[in-house]
């Protein structure tokens, strides 16, 4: 008597069944659900909720002046994605058209992009936007707005930085945010607006001033973009 093999129909589901769990550990690489995977996801960003990032190289970028991209008073917000995470915003187009022109400009010719926050003083603010990293950088221009007399910078006002010797209303490229409820500075620094949403990323570079005023890790801006209403 001949040796029969198995029955086709159990074949048939085996070979079902190995293709269905085939399908299934697809399925669960695509969307991230191994161990693996979401165990590195996690260990990209510390208890404070910042990833851990590397210092950009310095670079040097130049223009003459900037063109113009926004019209006073025409409603538009800076996006800006940070490894901190991201917050919004509001240009001041209305009391300080020429700066906020300027910002926009910046952020559309991807000017802030992988540059760092290299300042943060807790109760004070958070500084970023210079290209060399070291607080002495800018765009290669200068643009002069007096900011309004009543101005205060007040918790979530966004302004321009600049040096002493610099008559007031001088910016380029170096901002802050300032993050004490009122930093007591006189209306010297001129205006870009003031933070619309996502503040908590705000705070959390906030939470990362260490010694001399600079930052205890690297706080980089992945993106910055702007969005028109």
């Amino acid at each position: 008597m001949e040796q029969q093999g198995p029955d086709r129909r159990w074949v048939i589901l085996v070979v079902f069944a190995v293709i269905a769990v085939g399908v299934v550990a697809a399925v669960l690489i695509s969307r991230g659900g191994g161990s693996d995977d979401s165990s590195s996801t996690s260990a990209k960003a510390d208890a404070n909720g910042c990833k851990k990032v590397e210092a950009p190289e310095p670079k040097t970028l130049s223009f003459k002046k900037p063109k113009q991209v926004l019209k006073p008073g025409e409603e538009a917000t800076a996006v800006v994605k940070t490894s901190c995470g991201t917050f919004e915003i509001a240009l001041d187009t209305t009391r300080a058209p020429k700066t906020a022109n300027s910002f926009a400009f910046l952020v559309e010719e991807g000017f802030y992009d992988d540059l760092t926050f290299h300042r943060v003083v807790p109760e004070f603010v958070i500084q970023g936007g210079d290209p060399e990293g070291t607080g002495a950088g800018g765009p290669g221009y200068k643009v002069v707005e007096k900011p309004p007399a009543n101005l205060a910078y007040t918790k979530g006002i966004v302004a321009m930085a600049k040096s002493s010797a610099e008559p007031p209303g001088t910016s380029g490229s170096q901002f802050y945010v300032v993050t004490a409820p009122d930093a007591g500075l006189p209306p010297e620094y001129a205006l870009v607006g003031k933070v619309s949403k996502g503040y908590s990323a705000v705070e959390r570079i906030e939470k990362l001033g260490g010694a001399e005023d600079k930052p205890k890790q690297t706080v980089l801006i992945e993106e910055a973009t702007v969005e028109r209403e």
